[in-house]
């Protein structure tokens, strides 16, 4: 289905003009969450939302490099520079190939993207699944054995009007490595929707993140966009301090996330010795693997949205709309048949913590950062304990 991106119309159809402007005012008018908003179809995406789990590791070496690096300064450095790298391809990837940000397919509940990547760094694994519709929550693990590097985690989004699209990022990440027996909590970035009223809209970050490690250190990332008056698109600054002495700079990055960045030892960009610089726009990315769509699962993103990708990118909107329907109307089948049967899905690779997690806890303490329950229907955690039984998730040769 990737191979689709060249053929998404770019931007808004003159057709599709004057829909697109009664869409803008339903939003505008609109009061609650967008998300539960439906889209036109000429504005959807090809691909479901369960997928954007993958732009974590479309740099699996960047992704493993921490766990060669002993210094746990430098390591916590570079787990800095992994996040930042993910930006690109998270928030941009898109709008750079098809010229505009689509709305995904929102995914339904149990909906799975299961895939590897192959490279210089080994065999890097993924499991997303949709573990709840209301509200939408997606879970991801992400690991490479032969590194002994595991990232797990999950988000909802909730979505709201305010001149313009914000989108506030609910959930976490964890990132261990085994040979340290090391953690870091990475938090997610607020967003907001560029161009929308020229009908070419992008992603934009905003306010802060940080990312805090077990081993005593923080990184606080700050994000900017271009002003009125000045400022450059995708902005950023970076800083990796102690915990509880932010004004102790061990290192800093700025830049732009969209195309590169520096790293300083020390603060700031007079005082601080360049060390490393970042090009965002030529760094190798790897393709993820997906199995052929006659061997996937039905419940795997690209074979359940097959016949309405393939009407999408035909720009054949009434076939998009009815097969979509399809699936929707399917969903609320199964729902009402679990509800009077007094049960709930099973999730598949994911588990829910009802109460606390001690390790958010003890990571999140120096940051503020608090688990909100009741928008994400509890915690989300990766059922796979060790290797054996992470390996192979669901079906032989993934």
């Amino acid at each position: 289905m990737s191979s689709s991106s060249k053929d998404e119309a770019a931007g808004i159809a003159p057709q599709n003009r004057g829909s697109w402007s009664s869409f803008l005012k339903s939003i505008a008018s609109f009061n609650g969450d967008l998300a539960s908003l439906t889209a036109p179809p000429f504005i959807l995406s090809t691909i479901s939302l369960v997928e954007f789990s993958a732009y974590w590791v479309e740099h699996p070496s960047i992704f493993v490099a921490p766990a060669s690096e002993r210094d746990p300064q430098k390591r916590a450095l570079l787990v800095l520079k992994w996040f930042l790298s993910t930006l690109k391809s998270s928030y941009a990837s898109r709008s750079e190939k098809l010229g505009t940000e689509k709305k995904p397919l929102n995914p339904f509940l149990g909906e799975l993207y299961l895939g590897r990547w192959e490279d210089e760094a080994g065999t890097t694994h993924l499991v997303s699944e949709q573990v709840s519709h209301h509200p939408p929550v997606t879970a991801y693990c992400i690991w490479n054995d032969g590194h002994g590097v595991r990232l797990q985690g999950y988000n909802a989004q909730k979505a709201t009007f305010s001149r313009t699209i914000h989108v506030k990022q609910i959930g976490h990440a964890l990132l261990h490595i085994d040979a340290y027996n090391e953690d870091y909590l990475i938090t997610l970035p607020a967003l907001h929707i560029e161009g929308l009223i020229y009908g070419n809209p992008f992603v934009e970050l905003n306010k802060a993140t940080y990312i805090s490690s077990s081993s005593g250190y923080v990184a606080k990332i700050d994000y900017s966009g271009k002003g009125w008056l000045s400022g450059k698109k995708n902005s950023f600054n970076a800083t990796l301090f102690p915990a509880g002495k932010e004004k102790e700079v061990l290192y800093s990055i700025d830049g732009q996330w969209t195309d590169g960045f520096t790293i300083r030892e020390g603060g700031g960009k007079k005082s601080g010795t360049v060390i490393e610089t970042y090009d965002a726009k030529t760094a190798k990315t790897t393709p993820l693997s997906v199995a052929p769509l006659e061997q996937q699962d039905p419940l795997e993103s690209h074979r359940a949205w097959q016949k309405v990708a393939e009407a999408i990118i035909k720009g054949d909107m009434d076939t998009t709309s009815n097969e979509k329907s399809k699936i929707e109307n399917s969903q609320r089948e199964l729902r009402r048949k679990e509800q009077a049967e007094g049960r709930e899905w099973e999730r598949r690779y994911f588990n829910r913590l009802d109460g606390s997690d001690p390790l958010f806890d003890k990571l999140s303490r120096c940051i503020g950062e608090k688990i909100e329950n009741d928008k994400t229907g509890g915690i989300w955690r990766f059922k796979g304990s060790d290797a054996s039984t992470r390996d192979q998730p669901g079906r032989q040769g993934l």
